[in-house]
Order: structure tokens, then sequence, then C-alpha cells
């Protein structure tokens, strides 16, 4: 892609971000939707340090070489295989550590990404605060919430930029949805449903090199809740968005059930998060069937929206053309056959029509709220409302987790911090 078309392409994402964040209480509600439409400022690029280089931490990579305003200055990961992965995919003069104490004590660094296990999260967060650089953090935040609740209170406390890896908030599908929902298009919300399945393991192959703790980390509780942490906030995030609160209790179930293969995570969850007036989100998620993939029903008395898929269905959908014209022929006085047969009584099955499509984005969410997190560490200025919806999710995530351990209702803490 030639640089004229890169820019053009960029444009139109941006202006599709504007267009569907724009009123109906967004500024409030989505407040970070503003900042994914601004354009860099400067010609300074913002320094990044890499901890983690396998693939999400890759991935990210490349999404940060698309962004205008940020720069790799270092990368680091204790796996070799993996730091020469990294060091492939940017400048050769980038320097490389195998501890993350050496890439901070060496400088030339604005910020970290931390794309390491759940477990090290909370540790790397706060060695990069206590160096006096921002974070970065892919999600989910910590594995336990007293880590979560430490992160945020010591890059307030250091007066420093966290933020938490959650791209849909800049995806202009979600937010055109979310914008249709604040307009009233489905009526009020009850219930938001979200499954993330797949079919498959999650268990990689270990190289001579390595151990399975270090390479399947997902699979052992020490270092992962599993699907919760792993697939769970990213849903529950966008249904404490769109409800405007976090959950008050959550119960559920979880079970090793199909991969009994040592795996300390289950397998197999389904949950019910209780909101105040009585809504609910139901959450479920197994790794052996994939027919419904990744999906959320967000549903109200007039419609359901299905975001990932782009999707808003009306309750009272237009009928069909055949029985409208017969309709029309009764009203007009004409007559002329009508077929006979097939069932005259229909059970309550899913509405099959396709509804209407809410858009698509044309960009890399992921690059955006890149630059977003690029202009938060400029002006030294968190990006809005960010920071409490990935605490929120996440502290969601590691409730159910509890709920199923011990097979009872599971309140919301209050022992939270305010963000």
């Amino acid at each position: 892609m030639i640089d004229k078309d890169f820019d053009r392409t960029r444009r139109a994402f941006l202006d599709q971000v504007l267009k569907v964040s724009a009123g109906l209480g967004m500024a409030t509600a989505a407040p970070w939707a503003a900042a994914a439409g601004v354009e860099p400022v400067g010609s300074d690029r913002v320094r990044l340090g890499v901890i983690g280089t396998g693939d999400r931490g890759r991935t990210l990579i490349r999404n940060i070489l698309k962004t205008r305003n940020c720069t790799i200055t270092a990368l680091c990961d204790d796996y070799a295989p993996h730091l020469a992965k990294g060091r492939a995919l940017v400048d050769p003069a980038v320097p490389a550590f195998a501890d993350h104490r050496a890439m901070l004590d060496a400088g030339g660094i604005d910020a970290v990404v931390i794309a390491t296990p759940l477990h090290v999260h909370a540790r790397h967060s706060f060695d990069a605060f206590d160096a006096g650089l921002h974070v970065w953090c892919e999600k989910a935040m910590a594995r336990t919430i007293p880590d979560c609740t430490a992160m945020v209170k010591r890059a307030q406390d250091r007066r420093k930029v966290l933020q938490i890896g959650h791209q849909r908030m800049f995806n202009p599908t979600y937010l055109n949805a979310f914008r249709r929902v604040k307009a009233g298009e489905i009526g009020p919300l009850t219930q938001i449903r979200a499954s993330w399945h797949r079919n498959n393991s999650w268990r990689r192959p270990v190289p001579a090199d390595s151990n399975d703790r270090r390479i399947n980390w997902r699979l052992y509780r020490e270092s992962s809740a599993g699907l919760m942490t792993e697939l769970a906030t990213h849903q529950l995030q966008i249904a404490n968005w769109f409800l405007d609160a976090p959950p008050t209790r959550v119960i559920g179930s979880g079970s090793i059930s199909f991969w009994k293969d040592g795996r300390e995570v289950y397998d197999h969850v389904a949950l019910v998060y209780d909101y105040a007036d009585g809504k609910k989100v139901v959450w479920t998620s197994l790794l052996n069937n994939a027919r419904y993939g990744c999906e959320e029903q967000i549903q109200g008395s007039k419609g359901t929206i299905e975001p990932e898929l782009g999707r808003i269905f009306k309750e009272n959908p237009p009928g069909v053309p055949a029985l409208r014209q017969m309709a029309q022929d009764v009203k007009d006085g004409r007559k002329r056959p009508v077929p006979i047969g097939g069932a005259t009584w229909f059970p309550e099955l899913p509405v099959t029509t396709p509804g209407e499509s809410l858009g698509w984005g044309e960009y890399d969410e992921t690059m955006l709220q890149f630059e977003a997190f690029g202009e938060a560490v400029r002006s030294g200025t968190p990006v809005p409302g960010m920071l409490r919806q990935a605490y929120w999710a996440s502290v969601a995530s590691l409730l159910g987790e509890q709920a199923m351990d011990g097979n009872r209702a599971v309140d919301w803490p209050s022992s939270l911090i305010r963000v």
C-alpha cells in the first residue's frame, strides 16, 4: 500500500469513528471515541519498549509500526526464540533485552507495552511506573483483584497513564451500535447474551528448550484464569459499557468437560451477571464446538443488536411481501388463487431475517488505540474512561472465576477504588 492510499484509508476510518460517535451522550458514555479521531500532533514519536514478543506481542508490534505517533525503541523477552521473532519485525538497531529491568535501566523509552503472561502484568507495570514510565498493558489487567487495584493506584500515585488493551472501544461498528442504543432504537436494554466458542485445546507444542507451564501458561491457575481472563474480559467490557455500570453479583458453573489433559482451568463455563433493575448478562464459552463462535446479542424491547456480526434486528420486522400483497388484494376487493398447505401453527423459532447492517470498520482499531495511547503519553493525561472500563471488566472476569470455584453467588466488591 502506497502512502497516499494509506492516508486516504486512515482518514476515512477516522471520519467514520467521529461520525458514529457524535452526539446522543457519546461524549460522556464513550469519551475515548474523541481521542480516536484526533490526528497526531508534532513530529516526535513516543518511544515504546515492548515487553513480551510472543504471538500477541508481535501482533501489537505490527500495529504500533503503522501508527503516526509511536515508535519501538526497545524489545524484551526472556525466551530467546520469541525475542528473535520480535527483532525480525523492527529496525536491526533496536536494542533487545532478556530482562525487563535491564531494558528499563537502559533508558531511551517513554512508555512500555506489556504483552507477557497474565500473572506478571502487575510486576512489570509496577517496575515501569517506578522507573517513571507510562504503561500500556494487555488485558486482562492482572491475575488477582488486589493486583488490578494496585495497578490503578500505582498509576494514580505516579501520575502516569495506564491503558489496557480493549480495542473494541475504538471500533466504529461498536460505537455505531452504542449510538443506536442511546437513540432508543432497540428500546430499554434488559439482557446481553455473549459467547466465545472455539474448537481447539489451547495447548501448544512445547519446544525442547522450554517447558509446558511456560509455553501453555493459559492452562494453569497460577498464571491464568483461562477463558475468563483470556476471552470474557472483552465481552464483559462491552456489557458494562452498554449497561453503563458494573454488575452487582455473579453466579456460574465451570468444568473441565472435554480436554482432560492435565490442565487446571475450565474448558466450559456458563455465568449469569446481575445488574441494577434486574438486567442480566449471560456469558458462555467452551473449547470443543465453534459453531457459534464469538458473538454478543444486546437485547432490548424493540430489537437486538449484534455488533460482532455488524447487524441490528427489529422485534417487528416488515411483513412478508406476499402477505402484504394478499392484504392489499383483500382491501381492494381483488381475488386471486391463494396457495394453501404447510403448517398452520409455528413454534417460536429464532428470527431469521437478515437485519440491517451497522457498517464495518475499514481500519485496524488495535492500531488506533495505540495512537490514542501515544497522545495520552504526550500530554500525560489518560484517555478518558478507558481505565475504568478495563478495571471493571478485569474484576468482573475474576469474580466469575470465584463464583464458579465456590459454587456460590459473589457480590461486586465494595473495596474497589474510584477511577
